[in-house]
Protein backbone atom coordinates (compact mmCIF):
# COMPACT_ATOMS: atom_id res chain seq x y z
CA UNK A 1 0.00 0.00 0.00
CA UNK A 2 2.87 2.65 0.56
CA UNK A 3 4.78 1.80 -2.46
CA UNK A 4 1.36 2.72 -4.58
CA UNK A 5 0.71 5.96 -1.98
CA UNK A 6 4.33 6.38 -2.73
CA UNK A 7 3.82 6.36 -6.88
CA UNK A 8 0.90 8.29 -6.55
CA UNK A 9 2.50 11.14 -5.19
CA UNK A 10 5.73 11.05 -6.84
CA UNK A 11 3.15 10.81 -10.69
CA UNK A 12 1.20 13.76 -8.74
CA UNK A 13 4.74 15.80 -8.10
CA UNK A 14 5.65 15.26 -11.58
CA UNK A 15 2.49 16.20 -12.97
CA UNK A 16 2.29 19.31 -11.10
CA UNK A 17 5.90 20.28 -11.87
CA UNK A 18 4.92 19.73 -15.68
CA UNK A 19 2.20 22.34 -15.44
CA UNK A 20 3.74 24.44 -13.28
CA UNK A 21 6.96 24.85 -15.73
CA UNK A 22 4.75 25.13 -18.39
CA UNK A 23 3.06 28.13 -16.90
CA UNK A 24 6.51 29.51 -17.02
CA UNK A 25 7.46 28.20 -19.89
CA UNK A 26 4.54 28.67 -22.34
CA UNK A 27 1.86 30.46 -20.28
CA UNK A 28 -0.93 31.12 -23.10
CA UNK A 29 -0.90 27.03 -23.66
CA UNK A 30 -2.40 26.38 -20.21
CA UNK A 31 -4.82 29.89 -19.44
CA UNK A 32 -7.59 28.51 -21.23
CA UNK A 33 -7.62 25.40 -19.81
CA UNK A 34 -7.64 27.07 -16.38
CA UNK A 35 -10.23 29.96 -17.40
CA UNK A 36 -7.90 32.31 -17.45
CA UNK A 37 -8.01 35.57 -19.73
CA UNK A 38 -4.71 37.81 -18.32
CA UNK A 39 -5.31 41.77 -19.16
CA UNK A 40 -1.52 42.12 -21.25
CA UNK A 41 1.84 42.03 -19.88
CA UNK A 42 1.00 42.66 -16.25
CA UNK A 43 -1.66 40.11 -16.32
CA UNK A 44 0.63 37.16 -18.24
CA UNK A 45 3.00 38.05 -15.46
CA UNK A 46 1.02 37.76 -12.64
CA UNK A 47 0.20 34.06 -14.31
CA UNK A 48 3.36 33.19 -15.10
CA UNK A 49 4.66 34.14 -11.24
CA UNK A 50 1.80 32.64 -9.41
CA UNK A 51 0.43 29.85 -11.44
CA UNK A 52 4.58 28.74 -11.73
CA UNK A 53 4.87 28.86 -8.00
CA UNK A 54 1.97 27.42 -6.90
CA UNK A 55 2.11 24.16 -9.40
CA UNK A 56 5.87 23.57 -8.84
CA UNK A 57 6.31 24.77 -5.21
CA UNK A 58 3.83 21.69 -5.09
CA UNK A 59 5.26 19.49 -7.84
CA UNK A 60 8.73 19.68 -6.03
CA UNK A 61 7.78 19.18 -2.39
CA UNK A 62 5.78 15.61 -3.50
CA UNK A 63 8.34 14.92 -5.63
CA UNK A 64 10.79 15.32 -2.71
CA UNK A 65 8.21 13.76 -0.64
CA UNK A 66 7.97 10.60 -2.46
CA UNK A 67 11.70 10.13 -3.45
CA UNK A 68 12.79 10.37 0.40
CA UNK A 69 9.75 9.19 1.66
CA UNK A 70 9.32 12.05 3.78
CA UNK A 71 5.80 12.55 4.76
CA UNK A 72 6.17 15.87 7.17
CA UNK A 73 7.37 17.46 3.52
CA UNK A 74 3.89 16.79 1.95
CA UNK A 75 2.15 19.21 4.55
CA UNK A 76 2.69 22.00 1.87
CA UNK A 77 1.06 20.66 -1.27
CA UNK A 78 -2.02 19.71 1.21
CA UNK A 79 -1.98 22.75 2.46
CA UNK A 80 -2.06 24.32 -0.99
CA UNK A 81 -4.23 22.31 -2.81
CA UNK A 82 -6.95 22.10 0.35
CA UNK A 83 -6.60 26.73 0.65
CA UNK A 84 -7.45 25.99 -3.03
CA UNK A 85 -10.26 23.78 -2.73
CA UNK A 86 -11.74 25.82 -0.21
CA UNK A 87 -11.37 28.55 -2.52
CA UNK A 88 -13.27 26.98 -5.12
CA UNK A 89 -15.94 25.76 -2.68
CA UNK A 90 -16.24 29.56 -1.61
CA UNK A 91 -16.39 30.15 -5.23
CA UNK A 92 -19.25 27.78 -5.94
CA UNK A 93 -21.63 29.41 -3.41
CA UNK A 94 -20.82 32.78 -3.98
CA UNK A 95 -20.85 32.96 -7.49
CA UNK A 96 -22.61 29.38 -8.40
CA UNK A 97 -21.53 26.90 -10.73
CA UNK A 98 -19.99 26.40 -14.14
CA UNK A 99 -19.88 24.06 -16.59
CA UNK A 100 -16.80 21.82 -15.45
CA UNK A 101 -16.58 23.11 -11.74
CA UNK A 102 -16.62 19.28 -10.41
CA UNK A 103 -12.72 18.34 -12.03
CA UNK A 104 -10.43 20.57 -10.45
CA UNK A 105 -12.26 20.54 -6.79
CA UNK A 106 -11.82 16.53 -7.40
CA UNK A 107 -8.74 17.02 -8.61
CA UNK A 108 -7.78 19.63 -5.45
CA UNK A 109 -9.60 17.12 -3.00
CA UNK A 110 -7.38 14.10 -4.39
CA UNK A 111 -4.44 15.73 -3.79
CA UNK A 112 -5.16 16.76 -0.34
CA UNK A 113 -6.33 13.38 0.42
CA UNK A 114 -3.13 11.81 -1.05
CA UNK A 115 -0.35 14.10 0.40
CA UNK A 116 -2.22 13.79 3.66
CA UNK A 117 -2.33 10.16 3.63
CA UNK A 118 1.44 10.33 2.56
CA UNK A 119 1.95 12.22 5.45
CA UNK A 120 0.67 9.26 8.12
CA UNK A 121 2.23 6.57 6.17
CA UNK A 122 5.50 8.24 5.56
CA UNK A 123 8.62 8.63 7.97
CA UNK A 124 8.61 12.14 9.48
CA UNK A 125 12.18 14.16 9.39
CA UNK A 126 13.26 13.74 13.27
CA UNK A 127 13.68 17.33 14.44
CA UNK A 128 16.76 19.18 13.92
CA UNK A 129 19.03 20.46 17.44
CA UNK A 130 20.82 22.97 15.35
CA UNK A 131 19.13 26.46 14.86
Amino acid sequence: MRLILTALIFVGGLANLVIGLGFLAMPYSLIGGFGLDPQGAAGLSTTRADFTAFFALSGVAMLYGGWKRSGEVLLVPAALFGIAFVGRAFSLVADGAYEGFAMPMLIEAVTTVVCLAGWRALPHDPPSSEF
